[in-house]
């Protein structure tokens, strides 16, 4: 049978992969997917080193325009990044009658519906497994394995760069900015770790798996997004005194009133799998009705590791391509016409538990008053720290965990406790989660 032929877009860390892992497994890919997969064109602006990285097995050019255009090629893969070009080249590729593989989180989480829409009119596949969690077949799971479910909830440790920081500042009790720069080092964090570590990649990718679960339009302006970067190792000791450890987590929920869409620090009681997730490793876990919870942990980054990710969809696609369009299976699970518009939540309207710590007067009356601001707002206390303040000081640091509340009403209690004369500087406010 004629092979299917593949243009890769971008041979950097993740298109060598890939290309190396189909050429290296070519015997064990082509008798799972009934046909040889081969990839013919390759575009890269740096036609040298891509001409190294392939050893001149295919066609290497500096224009991907002329790969998306090529009536030879069936299926492209597009691993060049962001939201400009990318799309571009994706829209003329499904315009053109192909099939595309994108490992581009940021792309389907803004212009997914868009891109979506036009793949179902001219009856092509677009598949995106590799955009979230790399190597773990996180889709592939929340759109067919788990497909009998409704899901409830996801919580998801999606950004191998925060989790490393993170994972650092709780074993060697050191702050942000110094573990950033080892990060960087180390290659973990990029020279400009933004995205990373203020959530942005997270969210993309939660926007990704909230759609898929809930049968939403991707909606990744309305997610709440919040990063690491104002974390205080101090609340990460705090944290694990009181029995929890500190993740970034990527958070959806199904609620009577619509969708929770949010990313933010997270307090996880260390008892659960997903605590003890470490280093640049991440993990999704999924809470189904029939199912129950089901944990799902890997490598999120990383050339063969995403490689393989990006394979399993050209095998996919390779098995589906002559199926008629309507009985495969749906971009986002839920058939286009059957999509739901729950709305997403105002983060206000949020309702979880809450760590707060405060600097305060080390005087009779102070802890009194804060409880008296948080009853009256009808926030119960869960637990309580209060730190022996060092010698000689007048000051010392109360940390309080709550039980469950509305978002608003939390902040209206902050508002209040700052005011108080007793009360030094801002409240640090984080979300508490026990993943049950």
């Amino acid at each position: 049978m004629k092979p299917i032929k593949v243009g890769l877009l971008g041979i950097g860390t993740v298109g060598s992969g890939t290309f190396n892992v189909l050429k290296r497994n070519q015997l064990e890919i082509t008798r799972r997917a009934g046909r040889s997969i081969e990839i013919a064109m390759v575009a890269d602006l740096n036609v040298e080193r891509a001409r190294e990285l392939t050893n001149g097995e295919c066609e290497v050019v500096n224009d991907a325009n002329l790969v998306v255009s090529n009536p030879d090629i069936d299926i492209v893969i597009e691993l060049i990044g962001g939201y400009g070009i990318a799309r571009d080249l994706v829209m003329k590729a499904i315009a053109n009658g192909k099939h595309v593989v994108t490992a581009n989180k940021a792309l389907l989480a803004t212009h997914g519906n868009e891109i979506f829409k036009a793949a179902e009119e001219k009856g092509v596949m677009v598949a995106f497994e590799a955009a979230v969690a790399g190597g773990i077949p996180i889709i592939k799971a929340l759109r067919e394995g788990l497909t009998a479910n409704r899901i409830q909830w996801i919580a998801g440790i999606i950004n191998g760069t925060t989790n490393f920081i993170l994972s650092e500042m709780r074993d060697k009790g050191l702050d942000f900015a110094t573990v950033l720069k080892q990060a960087q080092e180390l290659g973990y964090a990029e020279a400009d770790p933004t995205f990373d570590i203020e959530g942005v990649d997270a969210a993309h990718k939660a926007t990704i798996m909230a759609s898929i679960a809930y049968g939403i339009p991707m909606q990744f302006d309305k997610a709440h997004v919040e990063g690491i970067t104002k974390l205080q190792a101090s609340d990460i000791r705090y944290a694990e005194e009181l029995g929890y450890r500190i993740k970034l987590l990527g958070i959806s929920k199904r609620t009577e009133d619509g969708i929770e869409l949010r990313v933010h620090p997270t307090l996880i009681p260390e008892k659960r799998l997903i605590a003890n997730v470490e280093g640049a490793m991440n993990a999704v876990l999924v809470h189904g009705d029939a199912v129950g919870a089901t944990l799902y942990y890997g490598k999120g980054a990383g050339s063969e590791p995403t490689a393989s990710a990006v394979i399993a969809d050209l095998v996919d696609i390779t098995r589906l391509a002559t199926a008629d369009p309507e009985h495969r299976v749906p971009y986002l699970a839920f058939q286009s016409n059957s999509l739901s518009d729950l709305p997403v939540l105002p983060m206000a309207e949020i309702v979880t538990s809450y760590y707060l710590r405060m600097h305060v007067a080390d005087k009779p009356g102070v802890l009194a008053d804060v409880t008296r601001i948080l009853a009256d707002l009808t926030i119960s206390i869960d637990a309580m720290l209060q730190k022996e303040p060092a010698e000689g000081e007048t000051q010392t640091d109360i940390i309080i965990l709550t039980h469950q509340t509305k978002e608003k009403n939390i902040v209206a209690a902050i508002d209040k406790i700052e005011k108080l004369d007793s009360v030094f500087g801002e409240v640090t406010k984080l979300r508490l989660e026990e993943l049950s």
